[in-house]
Formats: structure tokens, sequence, C-alpha cells
């Protein structure tokens, strides 16, 4: 079951999916945002070419943990989704994300400019590759009990 992570921004959205096994994830690319029916739509094309069953959102908090007003935009873009796509919407805390995709990006020597055009889609590989592997820690742990 593939899954997809994005990371969705007020100017963008970064897109990933997962492998077929939920194990990795990959870098799909970027959605410049424009009206949400039309976001939504894009969003449809890549469901139904990766074939995916789940989308992981990140879920910008703020660093006690509460939700803001980025949050909530967020949040009411998930559940346009959901019913859209009629597909099972989650959250993922996605706090330090971006500013770990840009210490990446800074650690491979990448300049400032190229960082702008491939940091969200990074973002989208954190948030899921997180989510993907918090799911294995999980399963291991059941495992060893």
């Amino acid at each position: 079951m593939r899954i997809l992570g994005l990371d969705v921004g007020n100017k963008r959205i970064g897109v990933a999916v997962s492998d077929e096994l939920g194990i990795t994830a990959q870098g799909v690319g970027v959605i410049e945002r424009g009206d949400v029916k039309r976001d939504i739509e894009r969003i449809s094309e890549i469901v139904k070419r990766y074939q995916v069953k789940k989308v992981i959102i990140g879920l910008p908090l703020n660093m006690n943990g509460t939700l803001g007003p980025q949050g909530q935009l967020v949040k009411d873009f998930g559940e346009k989704l959901r019913h859209s796509l009629n597909l099972d919407v989650e959250y993922w805390d996605e706090r330090l994300s971006t500013v770990t995709a840009e210490k990446v990006l800074i650690d491979a020597d990448i300049s400032r400019r190229k960082r702008k055009g491939v940091i969200d889609k990074l973002s989208a590989i954190v948030i899921l590759q997180s989510f993907l592997d918090s799911r294995s820690n999980i399963d291991t742990g059941s495992k060893l009990l």
C-alpha cells in the first residue's frame, strides 16, 4: 500500500510517496498552489498514478504542541482532500521538518537558490519518512513483546 506525504504551505505543496511496502519515502515534486479545487485535482492525479491508499499531511504545530492559525488552515485543506478523494487522511507533527530539510541541503552544499526549489519536496519526504519509521518501530516493538 502506497502512502502519500504532503507538506502543505501557502505557496507550494511538497509531495512524497512511499514505496509499495511502506518502508521508504521518495520525493515526487512540488505543486504550486492555486485555488483549492485545482490543488486537489493535482493531488488526485498523483493518487491515481501511484495507487495511493492513505495520505499523511504534515501538521505545523506550535512548539508547545498547540494548533495555530497555519495548522488550522492545513487541517481545513486536509478535510477538503479527505472528502474529495475519499481517502484516509492523517496528520503528522511536522515541527522542525523544514529545519531538518534545510540542514540536509546545506550539508550537501546546495546553493540557497537551488534549496528554494526543493525544500518543500524534501520536507514532504521528511514528514512521510518520519511517519513510516514510527510505524516500523511500533511493528518491531510489538514483535519483541
